[in-house]
């Protein structure tokens, strides 16, 4: 097997979706036996990763508590060969990487989501349960 795909999610915060869906991609790659380098970013990151998605992320069994946010600037942006863009909202800036796979999957920020607890927890989970059938599938067509 060659050298490994370097797949990036990018996001505006890189709190929520693309934290998320760097923990499944790593995951699944290694359950895949696939040689993927992952990476997530933010074109405006918020510094932190959001409590709500490390919990629903836990609730699966992985682990992102030790995750960054981090920059275009911190990940090795110009090398990437597939970069998957989470925004959803048309307020939300995604940005474009020349050269590589560029696919978009528009979800909604889970962390804009008002009201109780429980009522924020059910939307991270539906945006979690959607970018892991989506991660599975970007994976398995790698």
């Amino acid at each position: 097997m060659g050298k490994s795909l370097k797949v990036g999610f990018i996001c505006t915060g890189n709190s929520a979706r693309s934290q998320m869906a760097e923990g499944f991609a790593r995951y699944y790659a290694d359950k895949f036996g696939k040689k993927v380098e992952v990476f997530s970013a933010g074109s405006n990151p918020s510094g932190y990763v959001h409590p709500l998605a490390v919990k629903v992320m836990e609730e699966r069994g992985i682990d992102i508590s030790h995750q960054k946010s981090k920059s275009l600037e911190d990940i090795p942006f110009d090398f990437l060969n597939v970069v998957v863009t989470l925004c959803g909202d048309a307020a939300e800036s995604c940005p474009v990487v020349d050269g590589a796979k560029v696919i978009h999957w528009g979800l909604p920020d889970p962390a804009k989501v008002q009201g109780e607890k429980e009522e924020r927890l059910k939307a991270f989970r539906v945006v979690r349960d959607e970018i892991e059938e989506k991660v599975k599938n970007l994976l398995e067509q790698l």
